[in-house]
């Protein structure tokens, strides 16, 4: 029934891997798999980043996010822009400097810096297993995106859909590593950003404007359930409102603690290229985060209540667009959740082989090593997408959050110009991780407790507290 979908996606899938095999011919050195041999430039460097940072998160997981919860639900946007920007232009100078005079090719290699033998192993370690645990997760997520999309499109079953969906990221990623991995996310970023512009502006006109929107929504909202939808602080008032607003603000930073952003920035040939990627990637967020704003409002407007939030991307491109684009908004999701599993399977496989030193058991075969690592964290996360059942929404933030809180607060340090001791270091580590999982599985606090995403960034600077500030405090006092 989808014909052309299919032969688009076909087509799609033989450009990602004619990359693949390109991009292998030139990653033929761990420092070349790991970050291209640092060369990128900020068109490249601006768009892989923000399509890595979105992922199908953005394109059914926001835009169904907002659809049910309604105006409230844009705060985040901000909060994420403002995280693209530190990252990009405070702590991007600090990050570009490690990887090219430091020779960091990873983030765990950024935050062993200063620290004796010892403990840079237990940093390591704990660094390695939080990353392979969460982006196992994190992957699922884009996965279950997968099998949604294909599913959708095709009927194929959500397990065919993700199965189909992780063989095509995990072929072109497995062979040309971060080159094809650049190449195709900008492809991608592209086509998001195109896609990203055309369905909300035609859900936007199909809900009949501003007045048909506000009409439409009022309607909708007079069920007891949504009667909070169009208010901009989602119903709360006083300091109920100002915590909700900084909890969703403050999700945008986790992109501090994200080993598979960072690498843009520490991949990028030199400092103009940074700050014009900056832009360039503040630029796209702006404009699909928007869009996806656009379209989960207007969604509501259209479809009323009924819908399962995370289909209604799909539902819309069906019912607004002709059946020949229906190839294009498959490719445009898919390119959604490639852009970014891709960028984590290969953070996470040099986390096992570059961090954990795996890589050592093959003995100069360090590219071999890194595709095995890959191999492993492909398969444990379409084992968790078809054995324990979540949304995308959920899976995604919890994985984001547990990156953020865990090497977020080590990344400020060393951007306000200090060397924290590495005991602090593994200490914050320890204690950022630990609360998020508290907060994920024992407490359940869910996607909607806004208030538990900033527990365990404050919980993780203790240790930097401890050993950088109260030492002064003292040292202060004592002169006095």
């Amino acid at each position: 029934m989808n014909v052309s979908a299919l032969i688009t996606l076909i087509v799609y899938a033989c450009v990602l891997l004619g990359v693949g095999v390109w991009a292998a011919r030139k990653s033929q050195s761990e420092d070349s798999f790991l970050l291209g041999g640092r060369s990128l430039g900020p068109w490249v460097a601006g768009l892989a980043y923000a399509a890595s940072s979105s992922s199908a998160w953005v394109l059914l997981g926001f835009s169904g996010f907002v659809y049910a919860v309604g105006v409230s639900a844009v705060w985040m946007v901000p909060g994420i822009l403002a995280g693209y920007a530190v990252i990009w232009l405070w702590s991007g100078p600090v990050l570009q400097k490690a990887s090219l005079e430091g020779g960091n090719l990873t983030l765990t290699d950024f935050l062993t810096h200063g620290a004796d033998k010892r403990i840079a192993a237990f940093i390591k370690i704990a660094a390695s297993l939080m990353i392979a645990f969460c982006f196992s997760y994190y992957v699922a997520s884009q996965f279950q995106g997968a099998g949604v999309a294909f599913d959708g499109l095709f009927g194929t079953g959500l397990s065919t859909g993700v199965l189909i969906g992780a063989a095509i990221i995990l072929a072109y990623t497995f062979f040309g590593g971060f080159l094809a991995v650049s190449v195709i996310d900008t492809i991608q970023g592209i086509l998001i950003g195109v896609v990203a512009v055309i369905l909300p502006v035609l859900a936007f006109l199909e809900a009949g404007g501003f007045s048909g929107l506000k009409e439409a929504i009022s309607i909708v909202s007079e069920d007891p359930n949504s009667q909070n939808f169009l208010h901009v602080f989602g119903g709360r008032t006083g300091w109920i409102a100002c915590g909700f607003v900084t909890g969703l603000m403050a999700t945008g930073f986790g992109a501090l603690g994200q080993p598979h952003l960072t690498a843009w920035i520490m991949a990028t040939k030199d400092t103009k290229s940074r700050i014009t990627g900056a832009f360039v990637a503040i630029g796209w967020g702006a404009v699909v985060y928007a869009g996806m704003a656009v379209l989960g409002l207007s969604a509501r407007a259209i479809l009323g209540n009924e819908a399962e939030a995370e289909s209604i991307f799909f539902v819309l491109a069906g019912d607004l667009l002709p059946m020949i684009l229906s190839g294009v908004i498959a490719a445009a999701t898919l390119s959604a959740i490639m852009s970014t599993v891709d960028s984590q399977l290969l953070v996470a496989g040099a986390s096992i082989s570059h961090d954990l030193g795996v890589s050592r058991i093959f003995k100069g075969r360090d590219v071999l090593a890194l595709r095995c690592g890959i191999l492993v964290v492909c398969i444990a996360a379409v084992l968790i997408t078809l054995n324990f059942p979540s949304s995308i929404f959920a899976r995604t933030l919890f994985a984001w959050v547990a990156l953020g809180a865990s090497f977020g607060p080590t990344v400020v340090v060393r951007s306000v110009g200090r060397v924290p001791k590495g005991w602090a270091v593994l200490a914050s580590i320890l204690i950022g991780f630990a609360l998020s999982l508290l907060f994920e599985f024992v407490l359940e606090a869910g996607p909607g407790a806004v208030w538990a995403r900033s527990i365990p960034w404050i919980g993780a600077f203790l240790p930097f507290i401890v050993s950088e500030v109260m030492p002064a405090l003292l040292r202060k006092s004592v002169t006095n």
